[in-house]
Parts: C-alpha cells; structure tokens; sequence
C-alpha cells in the first residue's frame, strides 16, 4: 500500500513557476506507475501526467505538454510535477495518484491510491 502526502502548492502569478512534490510511504514505491491530476471549481478531476516505474517513460496531457514535467526519485519515494509558465487555467487542486501496474495511465480509474491535494492558484 502507499500513502501519499502532496506539497509545493501556492499562488503564483501568470508565467510563474511551482514544484509540486509527493512523498510516498511503503518500500513498494519503486514497483507503482506514478500520475498527477487536477480538479478546478465544477469541474471533474482531469489527467496531467503520469510516469513509469522507473521514470524512463513520460505522458501529458495536451494542456501542459511543453510546460509541465513530471520526474520520480524511487531513493526518495517522491514523485514531482514541475510547473513553468503557469496560466490561470491552471489553477486547481492538483492530486498525486499511484496504481500497483509498474506502467503509466492516463485514466484516472486505474489508479488505486491517491493523496489528499495540493491547491494551486495563478493569478492574472
């Protein structure tokens, strides 16, 4: 099993930059794909990015690609989303997810653990 506990998040202003971190607990880390999603106000919880067991193996969603990078430290049991050039669309509670398959998803139902959120606001 993993517990996972989100941090970096803030308020940032249009064109700024945040890293968002996700300390996992368990010994099982390494083994888990790792993804980051968000959730604005009325709207559903939405993929970001996902990264393989080893981190060899990216995805993003369209809306990020080029902005966002998604990295792991399995010595660490941390996974990161950094965040550059951030847009006020961007803003939303962003969640850590982990699934027990080694290989990244992009679903948010394939995922089997989840933490608690991190909310993230950019400013105009």
């Amino acid at each position: 099993q993993l517990q996972l506990v989100e941090s970096g998040g803030g308020l940032v202003q249009a064109g700024g930059s945040l890293r968002l971190s996700c300390a996992a607990s368990g010994r099982t880390f390494s083994s888990h794909a790792m993804g980051w999603f968000r959730q604005a106000p009325g709207k559903e919880r939405e993929f970001v990015a996902t990264i393989n067991w080893d981190g060899r193996s990216t995805n993003y969603a369209d809306s990020v690609k080029g902005r966002f990078t998604i990295s792991r430290d399995n010595a660490q049991n941390t996974v990161y989303l950094q965040m550059n050039s951030l847009k006020p669309e961007d803003t939303a509670v962003y969640y850590c997810a982990g699934r027990t398959p080694p290989y990244f998803s992009r679903s948010r139902g394939e995922y089997d653990y989840w933490g608690q959120g991190t909310q993230v606001t950019v400013s105009s």
